[in-house]
């Protein structure tokens, strides 16, 4: 079971839904980089559970770092970070005991390791309570490529077959930190938060997609074949639970276009430097950044997890049942996926730099350190919830 992902920016995660922790240990972090409990805390507030539209599951997320720090600094070693699961309620999860549910790896999991070895709990491994790790190894993967002045936000671009603005722009993608529904805009919070209530009501879930924009994205990330970018994105992203879909740039609308229409001119700027002039690819060609703008989208599905009844079979007498989900789901998982989203394409872009050399890979100065502490506290102070 593969747990790790990186090359030079590694993140290992563990742990399940019910079990005493989950956590992450981060490799190739390197030494001088401020990062304590709060950060973390502040990040993971994000996708945390027990608010308003996402999951009524309980938890204080409280992380703990065990190793990697001293005097408030990484030291270059592995960094190890423990939540507690506080809230798990294996109770709600009898029946899937038996009766493993549509739409989950339950059945998946089953046939790979054996139903003697299939932690039912809250789907064990194959949980979204994962993901939390996941915004853990991103919260230093923000901090490493604010040294060089590059940001990650993402937003809810749409849920079902309702959207929000066509283009948005970086500053109000990173703004949706202030809507519940992680909307770009109040308005746009306003029609999904009426969508999220009435799918509340009725039991039922709704998909939706989620769109992550990087700014001051140096040029000349990846490679060009195997060590695309865009790969190593598509690799991190469709990796989280309930991602369907993938896409960079114009993705799959620039399969119904011509090429005449696709075509993003070159063009020289008025500071002498030369880009494009409409970043139809999204800041990415060859599977090498342009210096414009990254922008990709993900597609999540509609949580499986509903009461309203679907068709199984117990595992005990190979009778057919039918499934109704009672329990603390979220009815647009989307929501609190922009958080892991943001974390999984900065994890990515903090695997190249440390590859590319842009951040050294052994000490960071402390002049650089703290300088890139002061961007972080302005950037807490403006979205603390």
């Amino acid at each position: 079971m593969v747990s790790t992902m990186g090359r030079h920016f590694l993140i290992t995660t563990f742990g399940e839904s019910a079990s005493k922790y989950v956590g992450t240990v981060v490799d190739g972090i390197p030494a001088g980089l401020p990062i304590s409990e709060k950060d973390l805390a502040f990040e993971l507030s994000f996708r945390k559970t027990g608010r308003r539209f996402v999951s009524g599951r309980r938890e204080n997320d409280i992380p703990e770092i065990v190793s990697g720090i001293y005097g408030g600094y990484t030291t270059g070693s592995p960094m190890t970070v423990l939540v507690r699961n506080e809230d798990p309620q294996p109770s709600l999860y009898e029946n899937v005991k038996h009766e493993p549910r549509p739409g989950h790896a339950d059945l998946a999991f089953i046939k790979k390791y054996g139903r003697e070895n299939w932690d039912y709990v809250g789907g064990g491994r194959s949980s979204a309570r994962e993901t939390l790790s996941r915004v853990i190894g991103g919260t230093i993967a923000k901090k490493l490529i604010l040294l060089r002045g590059t940001q990650v936000g993402s937003y809810l671009k749409s849920i079902g077959n309702v959207s929000g603005s066509a283009r948005v722009t970086f500053e109000r993608a990173a703004s949706s930190k202030h809507f519940p529904t992680r909307a770009e805009s109040e308005r746009t919070d306003k029609r999904f938060s009426k969508i999220v209530e009435r799918l509340s009501l009725e039991g039922d879930s709704a998909g939706g997609i989620v769109e992550a924009i990087a700014t001051n994205v140096p040029e000349g990330l990846g490679d060009p074949v195997f060590g695309k970018l865009k790969a190593a994105l598509a690799y991190a992203i469709m990796s989280i639970p309930a991602v369907v879909g993938f896409e960079y740039g114009l993705g799959f609308d620039g399969a119904k276009l011509k090429g005449s229409e696709a075509s993003d001119s070159i063009v020289k700027n008025s500071n002498g430097t030369i880009s494009l002039e409409r970043n139809l690819s999204g800041g990415i060609l060859g599977g090498i950044t342009t210096g414009s703008k990254l922008v990709v989208r993900c597609a999540f599905k509609p949580t499986s997890s509903i009461r309203i009844p679907a068709k199984t079979v117990d595992l005990d007498t190979l009778e057919d049942r039918k499934i109704s989900v009672i329990g603390r789901h979220d009815p647009v998982v989307a929501i609190r996926g922009v958080a892991v989203v943001e974390a999984m394409v900065s994890i990515v872009l903090a695997d190249y730099f440390l590859y590319e050399g842009i951040i050294p890979a052994s000490r960071i100065e402390r002049g650089p350190a703290l300088e890139m502490e002061e961007k972080w506290k302005n950037y807490m102070r403006e979205f603390t919830q």
